[in-house]
């Protein structure tokens, strides 16, 4: 069944629909009854300016080209809105971004001169949770005319909104793209046209859409990013979840305004208009098949929207809706969000930018590179859904059953707020020009760096990979799974058109994450540099087994050493090729680059 869909889709067919009577219907736990007061915002029947989802009574979500058709309409009609294209997908597909201004600002420079502060939001980054879009177009109707519903929100602040991110994958159209999700019909699919999933890419920036983003972040001048997604997982009473990375990340200032000015606005508003709110926890359950052990925190990893955001000191927020509500009541969930952000940011924009200010000039001494869970779990309270064990013969042993209770739990949770690894911070960075893939990938990020116009030899640290372990490819890479340093100190001569990257910078904290070789985020990790591990020249025996003698009866240091390995390991003891690579290691002749991180770090 499942490749021969695939083939219909090829075809350009349309898919089936998944009715009641469908014998692959996922049965979905029951749903608690819900009406909330956003009702109020669905535009009623024959309204000129009605989306496509309202049309549908939220079955379905349009396509790519109809989303694109309503937005230009849109835009021909309203002197507030602009559509600008930011880039194109994999396959060809314009990425849009819509401008909402009180001016009709069209560019960067418009929208910098208003003065006001900025909320980009982008949806559809995983094209099957695709609520984002629809909210957004709604709210872009309450605010494209004088006089509409929300209209007063541009007059203190600038909303760009990116409909669909994931413009390829959202076109990958079916009815059954996530299993556990309640609507709409026709959602695309989790990952591009490469199959590499999007909200993986921000380190890396391998991928035409994340670089498209990432660019219109840093050139319209964002002071609020929202990633607008649904988490799956288990069943809980909160219909909208949201969060920031913490107090324990790169930029403390904005994550207080985040989580005090912002949250408590978001909450508020949220709870007025019938939704319930909570925290992106409740969707991490340390055990999936049984609720009672409570939740964890996922630690940060820059790959990811909202901690790359915290580490370029920009205000990001996760927003993950709860796929086992109904489509319908997320994206209104989403439309009051929205609305509640951008009036936050019109009344309070300012603190956030003295927030981001403060955080973009600290120069910690000690860089945090990865975190770990903190130790002991804490109680927390949560509105859960009731659930109960049952036999099951598909599981063998039991399988879990949620009854569609509403509930209360004190549970505990796993915070994972405790530094792992942190890194010195260095003067800089050094990067030869041979490595112009990940030079590319700084000038995308924004990071300040200074290229040479001559030769010049620097007094550096290096590190010689003792240890280096290619991984399984992830994201469409065979990075390093495990890396180990022996640093080293050396002179190096660096050609014309290698790079210093200081860290005395306001991506100074973004930097270290991508450079150092101690990062698990870092260009050495993600595979960028795995040609180092090759060993491109060898010894034969005749030569080195006479040569090895030689130092052994030379060098009593040497031979202890050696007498030492052989006592320590048995099996290396009886690889007499194992023995001479040893010694041949330890001669002039070896390449004294092999397995030598080319980020070199100026202390």
């Amino acid at each position: 069944m499942r490749f021969a869909f695939a083939a219909t889709l090829c075809l350009g067919l349309l898919a089936p629909t998944a009715g009641a009577d469908d014998p692959w219907a996922a049965p979905l736990p029951p749903v608690p009854a819900w009406s909330g007061a956003s009702r109020d915002r669905v535009a009623p029947a024959g309204h000129p300016w009605i989306t496509p989802a309202e049309v549908a009574g939220f079955r379905t979500t349009p396509s790519y080209d109809e989303t694109v058709a309503w937005l230009q309409r849109l835009d021909a009609a309203s002197d507030r809105v602009a559509m600008v294209p930011i880039g194109r997908s994999g396959e060809g597909r314009t990425l849009w971004m819509v401008v909402a201004s009180a001016e009709g600002a069209a560019t960067p420079a418009a929208v910098r001169a208003a003065g006001k502060p900025v909320l980009l939001a982008q949806a559809g980054i995983h094209a099957g949770e695709i609520d984002g879009k629809d909210a957004g177009l709604m709210l872009l109707r309450d605010v494209a005319f004088a006089g509409a519903p929300r209209a007063a929100l541009l007059e203190r602040a600038t909303f760009l909104f990116v409909p669909i991110l994931n413009a390829d994958g959202h076109e990958r159209v079916s009815p059954r793209s996530r299993i556990n999700q309640r609507g709409p019909e026709n959602a695309g699919w989790r990952t591009n046209a490469r199959n590499l999933n999007l909200n993986r890419d921000y380190t890396k920036l391998d991928t035409p859409e994340i670089r498209a983003v990432v660019a219109a972040l840093q050139q319209w001048g964002a002071d609020l990013y929202f990633d607008l997604h649904v988490t799956d997982g288990g069943d809980h009473a909160y219909d909208i979840t949201f969060g920031a990375l913490g107090p324990h990340g790169h930029s403390p200032a904005i994550d207080g305004w985040m989580s005090g000015v912002l949250g408590e606005a978001l909450t508020r508003d949220l709870a007025a208009a019938g939704h319930e709110p909570g925290p992106l926890y409740v969707a991490n359950w340390v055990d999936s098949r049984d609720p009672a052990k409570g939740f964890r925190d996922y630690p940060a990893s820059a790959r990811l929207s909202h901690p790359w955001g915290d580490a370029r000191h920009l205000g990001a927020l996760l927003v993950e809706n709860h796929s086992l509500k109904p489509y319908e009541r997320r994206v209104l969930g989403t439309h009051v969000l929205l609305e509640s952000a951008l009036r936050a940011l019109g009344e309070r924009g300012a603190e956030l930018k003295a927030a981001t200010a403060a955080d973009r000039a600290r120069r910690p001494a000690e860089v945090p590179v990865a975190w770990k869970p903190s130790g002991a779990a804490v109680e927390v309270e949560a509105k859960l859904i009731a659930w109960r064990h049952e036999p099951s013969a598909a599981t063998g042993g039991t399988k879990l059953v949620y009854t569609g209770e509403v509930v209360t739990r004190k549970l505990p949770l796993h915070t994972a707020d405790a530094v792992a690894a942190a890194v010195h911070r260095p003067r800089a960075y050094w990067l030869g020009p041979q490595w112009d893939d990940a030079i590319e990938r700084l000038r995308l990020q924004g990071i300040a760096f200074e290229t040479l116009d001559a030769p010049r030899e620097v007094a550096v640290e290096q590190c010689r990979l003792v240890e280096a372990e290619v991984a399984p490819v992830n994201e469409g890479r065979a990075g390093l799974g495990k890396a180990n340093c022996r640093w080293e100190t050396a002179t190096r001569r660096f050609p014309t058109g290698s790079v210093r990257v200081p860290t005395d910078q306001d991506l100074g904290a973004l930097a270290v994450v991508l450079l150092d070789p101690l990062s698990p985020e870092s260009f050495l990790r993600w595979g960028f540099f795995n040609s180092v591990l090759a060993r491109t020249e060898y010894v034969e025996e005749y030569v080195m087994a006479p040569l090895g003698e030689r130092m052994l009866q030379q060098d009593s240091k040497l031979r202890a050493e050696f007498e030492a390995a052989l006592a320590a390991d048995p099996k290396f003891a009886a690889d007499g090729d194992a023995r001479l690579r040893w010694l041949y290691a330890r001669t002039p002749w070896v390449d004294a680059l092999w397995r030598v991180a080319p980020v070199m770090v100026e202390r």
